[in-house]
């Protein structure tokens, strides 16, 4: 029982990492290669939230409206591009802060004259709404393992697309020195609405995936964009490499942390000792794994030139 339970905490791990890498993975493609603090990047997460939930009332399909979603999600980031941040790109870090943060309240303050102050729920089909039993007395939700899958073949898309494409030649190449690019001929600035527009992709990918699960409401990425960008700190800024494996070891700590410390804390206290430590702890798990790697890896375990 206890080695079933082990493994579905282990899925769960695993499923909220590969939800930390689509959205680290769009702001390690904005900071990495563009230098732009976006803290506005979890509103992206929330509008393909609510775009997805919209369309699958309207169409009655979750499938086809996660197909639409994408592009919409993709459109609005690059609108943002186009009328805000675009005008930020020459400005210094602070700048891009204080300019994204006010881009959140006015997100989410559209998002809540669209769509109300309450949440909105996902239907799923049926088929995608069952349980699979993968060994006997394992049984896991059939759209879990669906979002480890669609996680894994768009980090793996990603990949090929960043590391074996003209494209992805561009943006390398962009990370390292944009002013030679544009020298070249590269139309610097359609460079970095593209890539803003794929990171909002991967953002909406992450919302209309964990909304069926929770639901999509108003500043909801409000809560996951600090863990986001510990994911690239970590994992070394501008490296895709480091914001895969540092969401999978955040998610996975994350999970097991908030399963089985008070279990652990249990042996070395008391059990009201136990139960109060334990949550305060658990939160403060990743912040202590990455004071830790810093300590010893001060640009995170995969700098941009490991990539």
């Amino acid at each position: 029982m206890e080695a079933s339970l082990l493994f579905i905490q282990l899925l769960n791990g695993l499923q909220l990492g590969i939800l930390l890498f689509l959205l680290s993975a769009g702001l390690t493609l904005t900071f990495g290669i563009m230098d732009f603090v976006n803290l506005a990047h979890g509103s992206l997460y929330m509008l393909g939230a609510f775009i997805c939930a919209s369309l699958t009332q309207l169409t009655g399909s979750f499938v086809i409206a996660a197909l639409l979603a994408l592009p919409l999600t993709a459109l609005c980031g690059l609108l943002i591009e186009l009328v805000v941040i675009r005008q930020l790109y020459a400005r210094n870090h602070l700048d891009h802060v204080l300019a994204t943060f006010g881009l959140i309240l006015c997100l989410d303050t559209l998002a809540e004259i669209i769509w109300g102050p309450a949440g909105i729920a996902i239907a799923l089909p049926e088929l995608l709404n069952g349980q699979l039993e993968i060994f006997p007395g394992v049984v896991v939700p059939i759209f879990r393992l669906l979002v480890i899958a669609i996680g894994l073949l768009a980090a793996a898309g990603l990949y090929l697309v960043v590391n074996h494409t003209r494209l992805g030649m561009l943006i390398r190449a962009g990370a390292s020195n944009r002013t030679m690019v544009s020298t070249l001929g590269v139309d610097i600035k359609t460079l970095f609405s593209g890539v803003f527009a794929m990171g909002a992709a991967l953002a909406g990918l992450a919302g209309l995936l964990v909304a069926p699960i929770a639901e999509a409401s108003i500043g909801m990425g409000n809560e996951i964009i600090i863990t986001t960008f510990v994911v690239i700190v970590i994992g070394g800024i501008g490296s895709m490499k480091g914001a895969f494996i540092a969401a999978l070891l955040i998610g996975l700590i994350d999970t097991l942390g908030r399963s089985y410390l008070d279990d652990l804390f249990k042996l070395m206290m008391s059990n009201d000792a136990a139960e109060t430590a334990a949550p305060a702890i658990s939160a403060m798990l990743i912040y202590l794994m990455m004071a830790l790697i810093l300590a010893v890896r001060p640009q995170g375990l995969f700098p941009a030139s490991s990539r």
